[in-house]
C-alpha cells in the first residue's frame, strides 16, 4: 500500500529561496510541496484551502509576520505542523515561534540534510531545533523561567537539599545510590543553572526556596 506523501507548503517571501527548497524537497518520494506563499495573509489563505501537513514558515515577511502567521495556520488547523524559518538565532524569535504553535525551528544556512530532518521530525510530531539556536534557547528560558528552582530536575532538587544540610559527596552518593562522579556532576549543574559560585550560596538559596529549616 502506497505512503501517501507529506504535503508541504513553503512560505517565505524570497522566491530564489522558494525555488531552491522546492527542489530539494520535490525531488524526495517521500514529500509533495502543495503550494508556495510570498507573505503572510497569502500562507494563511493557502494553508486553509490546500490543508499541508507542513508549513515551512519564514518569519520576517510582508503583510503578516511568520509569528503572526503561525499562530492563524494553528488556530483553523491544529493538525498543521509548521516548521519556523529564519537567518535570526536570537532565542527570543524562537520562544516567540513556538509561543505561536511551531514545532521545530531551521535557521535558513542549515544544510538540506537538516531540512529534510526537521521536515519529516515535525511531521511526526517531534520538535525541531537547529543546533545553532540551542544554546540561545536556553539563555532565554533561563531569563524568563519565573523561578530558578524550577530550573532544577527533582534529582537536583535532591542533592541540593543534602549539600544544603552539610553532607559530603560521599554520604549523598550512599543515601541515593549514587557514585561520588555522579553526585559532583550533579552539584556542577546545580550551581552552573543556578549561577551560583560558593556552597554558601547554595545554602542560602535553599534556605530561601524552603529545602532546609
Amino acid at each position: 500500500m502506497a505512503v501517501r506523501p507529506i504535503r508541504i507548503l513553503l512560505a517565505d517571501d524570497h522566491a530564489v529561496v522558494r525555488r531552491g527548497f522546492r527542489m530539494i524537497l520535490a525531488a524526495q518520494p517521500d514529500m509533495e510541496v502543495v503550494g508556495e506563499a510570498s507573505d503572510g495573509p497569502g500562507a494563511v489563505a493557502l494553508a486553509g484551502r490546500e490543508r499541508p501537513d507542513v508549513v515551512v514558515m519564514d518569519i520576517g515577511m510582508p503583510g503578516m509576520n511568520g509569528i503572526d502567521a503561525t499562530r492563524a495556520i494553528v488556530q483553523a488547523n491544529p493538525g498543521a505542523r509548521v516548521l519556523a524559518l529564519s537567518m535570526q538565532k536570537d532565542g527570543v524569535y524562537v520562544r516567540e515561534m513556538l509561543r505561536a504553535g511551531a514545532k521545530g525551528y531551521l535557521l535558513k544556512d542549515s544544510g538540506e540534510h537538516d531540512l529534510l530532518a526537521a521536515v519529516r521530525a515535525v511531521h511526526a510530531g517531534k520538535g525541531w531545533l537547529s543546533p545553532g539556536v540551542s544554546d540561545a534557547v536556553i539563555e532565554d528560558y533561563r531569563r524568563h523561567v519565573t523561578d530558578p528552582i524550577d530550573l532544577l530536575s527533582p534529582r537536583e532538587r535532591e542533592v541540593l537539599r543534602m549539600i544544603a544540610e552539610s553532607k559530603t559527596n560521599k554520604e549523598i552518593a550512599q543515601a541515593l545510590s549514587l557514585s561520588v562522579y555522579t553526585v559532583e556532576a550533579h552539584r556542577g549543574r546545580i550551581m552552573e543553572k543556578l549561577n551560583l559560585h560558593s556552597i554558601a550560596e547554595l545554602v542560602r538559596f535553599a534556605l530561601r526556596k524552603g529545602l532546609i529549616d
